[in-house]
């Protein structure tokens, strides 16, 4: 697994939840979303199982919906415990991302000024 596949596994549940926040999603149609992003490594065979464990821990819930087109399609939205959830993710990325941004900035250098 390389390094890119290891650092998205870990935020990518947090993604999915941001994009089923705006409106119900089924999976390909989030698969499409987060490649429209430029997470172009992220395939449909990684974000079945999230959805299954979001839908587990009842983040999410999800609803077959008749489709224009081929069978039906599973439409998920979040739960109460999913912006619970969302809100978390935010609040840690937040906290994490600027002293990440700044250790690659200063290439790991420490300065003793500030």
């Amino acid at each position: 697994m390389s390094l890119r596949s290891q650092l998205l596994k870990g935020i990518l549940e947090g993604c999915i939840l941001a994009i089923i926040k705006q409106q119900p999603t089924y999976g390909y149609e989030l698969s499409v979303k987060l490649q429209g992003f430029g997470l172009t490594d992220v395939s449909e065979g990684s974000i079945y199982p999230i959805l299954l464990r979001l839908q587990k821990e009842q983040l999410i819930s999800g609803t077959l919906i008749k489709s224009e087109a081929g069978p039906k399609r599973k439409y998920y939205h979040l739960t109460n415990e999913g912006q619970k959830a969302l809100q978390e993710f935010i609040q840690h990325w937040n906290s994490i991302k600027p002293p990440v941004e700044k250790i690659i900035e200063k290439g790991g250098m420490i300065d003793e000024s500030e």
